[in-house]
């Protein structure tokens, strides 16, 4: 059956209950280490001669079935999961980049990565250019000889800005160089980057495919149709010193990034998640396509409530008539719009501050995608390190409030937030 759904997917795939003692729910294998059948058996795993568990930094076989049933879901041929999401994109940018190396980011992005592509990876010598997305052309324009990427968030955090992956995808390969798209508030559910060209997928699946807001976790999925031969990117053509001279692209073909990130990234950086936290997520990951259509439906309908307060300056939400992303909604993202909503308020820094310490049901804290409603003023929070300038290109204006609807009754939050407007 190699046509199933996501639906079905999200709840059966990698797992076979024959390998696990006829276990329906996945098993949580809590362990650090494997015992080798003897010393030729490890060899061969060491020398990548044969699959098998070695050392759960490595591979673990529940984070396994969480990678399986990721990359089939986002449409990939492999995956590996990670502590964070941060580190998914941290260990994939330090697979991909050397000193030298250059990235084109779109701008509108959550400002953890912004600050990794600006402060952290310059540093080691890896410069970015933040383009504005809204014009794809600003791509291609910011491409020099030694760039090795374009990296975008497929509905950016917190603008909700939705990009046109497929003319950005073009864009990238017209230049022989990877699309890296974090897909992260949009989810696998409600779009699938790969479909539009996209080359490697990001997720952070603290967010709202583990939706309980227990669990740190993030992957890198590997859509297998870049050419690593294309001259730009040598170690994986030339013989590995890691590795006895294995040249990845030839031996490995298609999989060549998602192995060399696994066995080189994971082992030199070592961001492993953690078994028992794959095992949260995948729990999340059975119920993600319903829940994330109640969050796009409950998102949608506050969107257009908070439209008609007269405290609230604007409202931004991609499903709204009103968002200049409405058709790039309708073409990326038709089953829905995520559940993230952001405003501003008339009385503009201080009022939003008053706002989000007035709260009763919104939860004041710094995360998306919980199944209860969330609320932030990134502009004295999680985008505070950037300048004000940095901030406005990343969508972050001084009086904006950014909002992850949960999945509680449409009405009580409402209410919370009238009580809330009547503090200031």
């Amino acid at each position: 059956m190699s046509n199933l759904t996501k639906t079905t997917n999200a709840l059966h795939a990698g797992h076979d209950t024959k390998l696990t003692q006829g276990t329906r729910a996945v098993p949580i294998y809590q362990t650090t280490s494997y015992v080798f059948n003897d010393t030729d058996h490890a060899a061969n795993l060491f020398g990548l001669k044969e699959f098998g568990f070695i050392y759960t930094r490595l591979n673990n076989p529940t984070n396994d079935i969480l990678e399986k049933r990721l990359a089939v879901i986002e449409g990939g041929i492999g995956a590996v999961v990670f502590a964070s999401g941060t580190s998914a994109i941290a260990t994939t940018f330090l697979t991909l980049f050397k000193s030298g190396d250059h990235i084109v980011s779109s701008s509108s992005l959550y400002g953890g990565t912004y600050n990794l592509l600006n402060v952290t990876l310059p540093r080691l010598g890896i410069e970015t250019s933040f383009v504005n997305a809204d014009n794809v052309e600003n791509f291609q324009n910011s491409i020099q000889e030694n760039t090795k990427a374009i990296f975008i968030e497929s509905l950016g955090n917190p603008k909700l800005d939705v990009l046109d992956i497929e003319e950005i995808a073009k864009i990238a390969k017209a230049n022989k160089i990877p699309l890296i798209v974090d897909n992260t508030v949009a989810t696998p559910a409600l779009l699938n980057p790969i479909k539009y060209g996209a080359n490697i997928v990001i997720h952070s699946l603290t967010k709202f495919i583990g939706g309980q807001g227990t669990s740190l976790g993030g992957v890198v999925i590997d859509a297998g149709t870049f050419d690593w031969t294309s001259g730009k990117f040598t170690e994986f053509t030339e013989p590995s010193k890691g590795y006895h001279g294995l040249k990845y692209s030839e031996t490995l073909g298609e999989t060549a990034f998602i192995v060399k990130l696994r066995i080189e990234g994971l082992r030199d950086f070592g961001a492993a998640l953690s078994p028992y936290n794959a095992f949260q997520i995948i729990q999340g990951l059975e119920t993600l396509e319903v829940r994330i259509k109640k969050h796009s439906e409950n998102a949608l309908k506050f969107a257009q409530w908070l439209q008609t307060k007269d405290e609230i300056s604007w409202v931004n939400y991609p499903g709204l008539k009103s968002s200049r992303y409405l058709e790039l909604a309708q073409k990326y993202l038709p089953s829905g719009q995520s559940g993230v909503v952001t405003f501003g308020l008339k009385g503009g820094f201080e009022a939003a501050k008053k706002l989000t310490d007035s709260t009763k049901i919104f939860s004041l804290l710094a995360n998306i995608g919980d199944t209860k409603s969330l609320i932030i003023h990134p502009a004295s929070t999680t985008h505070q390190q950037l300048t004000e300038e940095q901030q406005l290109t990343a969508g972050v204006s001084q009086d904006l409030i950014r909002l992850s609807v949960g999945l509680e009754d449409i009405e009580d939050l409402k209410e919370d937030i009238d009580q809330a407007l009547k503090q200031i």
